[in-house]
């Protein structure tokens, strides 16, 4: 009987722990965060690709929380503004950063 409750303890332990890590933190991503987080950058990336005005590939993009971090090296300004709004359109998208260079 005394072993049976020591099991049920530790399974209580176990399952608190993996609670916890699955839990954010300011500065850490919970599991469903990372994953909306994941999802916003494709949805930014894919509509950077749709554009004719912007070369994608030179743009990077990293989202954390709903906050989108632009990067990366662009032609002209209006190439930089128009990443900018299209990341900003993007529905989700809390803020934008831009880090972009002219090249």
């Amino acid at each position: 009987m005394h072993s049976r409750s020591l099991v049920k303890f530790l399974a209580a332990v176990l399952m608190a722990t993996f609670l916890a890590a699955c839990a954010g933190t300011s500065n850490q991503a919970s599991t469903g965060e990372f994953i909306d987080d994941a999802i916003l950058t494709t949805r930014i990336k894919t509509a950077l690709v749709k554009d004719p005005m912007v070369s994608a590939i030179d743009v990077s993009v990293e989202s954390f929380k709903g906050a989108v971090q632009l990067s990366g090296f662009v032609k002209t300004t209006g190439e930089r503004d128009r990443a900018v709004k299209i990341a900003n359109d993007v529905p989700g998208v809390t803020q934008v950063f831009n880090s972009i260079q002219i090249r």
